[in-house]
């Protein structure tokens, strides 16, 4: 087991033996409460020699004998007894202390859309059962100024990150679905190529949206742009008729306006999705998020 924090330094009160870490402390609550070395070096996932020297090391930094070995059972001393109440009282502190400040760090989250499903579930519920912080998912039209801003500590984006000052973690890819209003022709179809969808007029988010003119090469985008500046103006736009709109496909599963219908894109490109956030901000805590994010 590694060396844990002192208990006691120079200067502090003599009677408190030099060299008493919180490793003692623990190797032999665990030992006491087992009543074995055997189960108690597989509860702290250490050998049980070092867990011997461990339980040693601390008896005779108080100069007294905590355990009694020499009966077929472990058994606690008089003296280890009286030890052992002041023991359980100091770690359930000391659990408690790191608890607290563990709460203390949380990790905002900024997304312009859709979270992914179950990324985003999975992803909350892995990171703040690690390590007891929590996550707040912070909706905003644009992630990446809110992440330049600091007003978010990481943004979930979709597409290509232009900005050089953003240290980026690419994820996944999405796959692409055309979005259309109800009434229109397109909702008929089965399918519909991607080279197919510059015939329609496009609607575009033009702050946060993962398709647009830039989508592809010059000359060859729709010839009728809509632009918008976030997802409500884009949703209605396009449950009016105005156009039509490329999402990623976790929008099907999110019945995001009871107007449009989805149809499946053939041959369109994935959408990249990342984690974006200032270099500056990487954080323990935030470093934690992104492993759990990675680990899907």
């Amino acid at each position: 087991m590694p060396a844990g924090p002192r208990l006691c330094s120079a200067g502090m009160d003599e009677d408190t033996p030099q060299g008493l870490e919180i490793r003692h402390l623990r190797a032999f609550e665990s030992v006491a409460r087992l009543a074995s070395f055997t189960h108690a070096a597989q509860e702290l996932m250490i050998t049980q020699p070092a867990l011997s020297r461990t339980v040693r090391q601390l008896e005779d930094l108080l100069r007294v004998t905590l355990l009694d070995r020499s009966t077929r059972h472990v058994a606690v001393t008089e003296a280890g007894r009286a030890f052992l109440g002041h023991s359980v009282r100091v770690l359930a502190e000391l659990d408690r202390a790191v608890g607290a400040a563990r709460r203390q760090g949380t990790v905002k989250l900024g997304f312009g859309w859709l979270l992914p499903t179950p990324w985003a579930q999975d992803t909350v519920a892995r990171f703040e059962h690690a390590t007891g912080s929590s996550v707040d998912l912070v909706r905003t039209d644009d992630p990446l100024a809110a992440v330049q801003q600091e007003q978010v500590d990481v943004a979930l984006v979709r597409g290509d990150v232009p900005n050089s000052r953003l240290r980026v973690v690419r994820l996944f890819e999405e796959t692409r679905v055309a979005v259309c209003s109800e009434r229109c022709s397109l909702a008929g179809e089965s399918a519909v190529d991607w080279s197919e969808i510059p015939e329609w007029p496009l609607v575009v988010n033009t702050v946060s949206g993962t398709t647009g003119p830039w989508s592809w090469p010059d000359g060859d985008g729709p010839a009728t742009i809509v632009e918008t500046a976030n997802f409500d103006e884009w949703i209605e736009s396009i449950a009016a008729g105005r156009g039509i709109g490329v999402v990623p496909d976790v929008a099907v599963q999110r019945h995001i306006h009871p107007s449009v219908r989805f149809v499946p894109i053939t041959g369109a490109p994935k959408i990249p999705v990342s984690l974006a956030f200032l270099p500056t901000a990487n954080g323990p805590v935030l470093r934690r998020f992104v492993e759990a994010a990675l680990a899907h």
